[in-house]
């Protein structure tokens, strides 16, 4: 600690030259010099809503007391490492920035590469496209679809309350209109809700539980478990239930696009065969892994 100025006395008067520095010390006790870097921009950025350009050119400004205990506070929930995403409530996947909790997974890149693959299947369709989300979360996957496919009608379901609340605000926030509905999709008896659709898109919970041991703090301590885990026995339980559910729902010339478990992506493939799709291909992400299956040519109904 020799050299670092103490958090009190250091606290009340803080420059943002000052500010950036205290942050990237008590950052990187926790997290490596890259990481803490771009969490210490990140927030910088929030509390002051200046761009990093901007921040240089005024190196010297003062934070306000209100900034600077918000920062304290900021500071005091990431070295407990809790996600910056949830200290911050933001969250940005495709372009945009979506308000996020603790009732819903932080938005990766690989589901952006997902809405990529739908958007681009799809992009100079001839008529309405009718779109279902199964497990929304924050809601990232129907409002980037929606900004992209405005023409489309978009329904998103999730078995929380607390995800669809958060859906549903960002919904507002974001100007799209989607239809949310409260539903657990392991339940058959409750599919006749649902509205026929020519594209059923989801990224499910598919980790085994097994997987637990190999994950980092931040993920097992925040984010919602039942978003995330499977059980070790049936770890394709909701691919299972999405094949099922396209029997009835899905249009014949439909398509199902899903994020997988990296290890699983043959065996997804199979189960979606087993179920009548006369195509099916397994999509690798941007890091070379196993990660999207999109199954078409349904062939019975």
């Amino acid at each position: 600690m020799a050299g670092r100025k103490p958090p009190g006395p250091y606290l009340c008067r803080m420059t943002l030259r000052e500010a950036k520095q205290f942050l990237m010390a008590e950052l990187s006790a926790v997290y490596d010099t890259r990481e803490a870097a771009n969490i210490t921009d990140w927030v910088l950025e929030s509390l002051t809503s200046l761009s990093r350009v901007d921040r240089i050119v005024k190196t010297e400004n003062l934070l306000s007391p209100a900034q600077i205990e918000t920062l304290k506070h900021y500071n005091s929930e990431l070295i407990r490492h809790r996600p910056v995403q949830y200290v911050l409530h933001e969250s940005w996947f495709h372009g945009l920035r979506f308000y996020v909790n603790e009732h819903v997974l932080i938005p990766r890149p690989e589901t952006e590469e997902l809405v990529n693959l739908i958007i681009e299947d799809h992009s100079n369709a001839a008529s309405a496209l009718r779109i279902i989300d199964i497990g929304t979360g924050s809601g990232c996957i129907p409002i980037s679809l929606k900004h992209n496919l405005p023409q489309a009608t978009i329904y998103a379901c999730d078995v929380s309350a607390g995800a669809l609340e958060v859906a549903g605000k960002n919904a507002k926030d974001l100007g799209t209109a989607i239809q949310f509905i409260q539903q657990d999709i392991l339940d058959a008896t409750l599919w006749q809700q649902l509205p026929e659709v020519d594209i059923i898109v989801s990224n499910p919970p598919y980790i085994p539980e097994s997987d637990q041991s190999s994950m980092h703090t931040n993920v097992l301590e925040y984010e919602p478990h039942l978003a995330l885990f499977v059980s070790n026995e049936d770890p394709l339980t909701f691919y299972r239930a999405i094949a099922e559910l396209a029997q009835t729902k899905l249009a014949r010339s439909g398509t199902v696009y899903a994020e997988i478990h990296e290890d699983l992506g043959p065996a997804t493939m199979q189960l979606f065969s087993q179920y009548g799709f006369a195509q099916t291909q397994l999509i690798r992400d941007m890091q070379g892994k196993d990660r999207m299956i999109k199954a078409s040519g349904l062939t019975s109904r």
